[in-house]
């Protein structure tokens, strides 16, 4: 990252980066129905901050060193991306938390219909694994490590991560009484996704077992402050900053940190996640670390 430039800035123009390496992964869509490519482009070009893509790169290029790493690690970053944006469509859904608006615009369903978005969300899903194996046919990584990664996108995006979050989070609607039952859906819900992305960027750029195991508790880390501070921002956040109305989780009843732990403590417990975050990092004896470092940060003082 230029000197110059902020931390939010950079997060910025890899945004737009990642947006138009999304917009172009569409064309291995072709011959597909064109309406559920519509749906799929939809929720993919939404905008959003695109963090987990954006760990991807940054970690690629911690590992690595030169930017020049970006151009292999695409494909993974794309996969994530691919995931998350199935996560959010099928989450908006009135069979889960019923949302009429993603980031100030109507949600998926609510454009193109619940039929069409399920297929969508599981378009999404399934060509996610084909960004994996398309880096390996083209030499960006070596068959073993694409294999790595896929048992790392099954791990931490299926029944025993991001899938069995949701599936906590739709039981403990019924009664979360302690912090042990949050976390855990906090770490799998949210937090293993951010995992994978991380692990997804070091696999690509050639990480060493030490490395994988100390970005595996970075990503967990600031994974679990990610979630908080959300917690945290439905309280006292901004509605517009946020593009989703804010309180939403008290009329929900939603039992959150803050409800809790008391907002002072929550945000005491961000701050703790993210310093624990950046001691790995700093563990982890990597060729370039300031990125990984600043997002810690960032994620924490972020506003929306």
């Amino acid at each position: 990252m230029n000197d110059s430039i902020t931390i939010q800035e950079h997060v910025n123009t890899v945004a737009k980066q990642v947006g138009q390496q999304l917009l172009l992964s569409l064309n291995v869509l072709e011959g597909a129905p064109s309406t559920l490519i519509e749906a799929m482009e939809y929720s993919l070009t939404a905008g959003g901050k695109r963090i987990r893509p954006y760990l991807v790169l940054a970690t690629a290029y911690a590992i690595h060193g030169e930017a020049d790493i970006y151009e292999k690690a695409y494909g993974a970053a794309c996969a994530i991306e691919y995931i998350h944006t199935y996560s959010l469509i099928h989450d908006d859904l009135p069979a889960m938390d019923n949302d009429d608006f993603r980031r100030g615009k109507p949600t998926n369903h609510k454009v193109f219909g619940e039929g069409m978005a399920i297929l969508a969300g599981d378009a999404l899903l399934t060509q996610s694994f084909g960004f994996v194996t398309d880096m390996a046919k083209k030499g960006y990584i070596s068959a073993a490590i694409a294999i790595d990664i896929i048992d790392d996108l099954v791990k931490y995006a299926g029944a025993k991560g991001m899938v069995g979050g949701q599936v906590a989070d739709i039981q403990g609607e019924q009664g979360i009484t302690s912090i042990s039952q949050l976390e855990y859906i906090h770490e799998h819900k949210t937090s293993d996704l951010i995992v994978c992305s991380v692990l997804a960027g070091a696999r690509t750029a050639g990480a060493s077992a030490v490395q994988l195991e100390k970005l595996e508790l970075y990503g967990r880390n600031i994974g679990l402050a990610f979630q908080i501070q959300d917690d945290i921002l439905d309280l006292i956040g901004d509605a517009e900053k946020l593009g989703k109305p804010v309180l939403s989780d008290i009329e929900q009843q939603k039992v959150t940190y803050p409800f809790l732990l008391g907002l002072d403590e929550s945000i005491a417990l961000v701050q703790k996640l993210t310093e624990q975050a950046k001691t790995a990092i700093v563990e982890a004896n990597l060729q370039e670390s300031s990125l990984l470092l600043e997002i810690a940060d960032y994620l924490v003082h972020r506003e929306s």
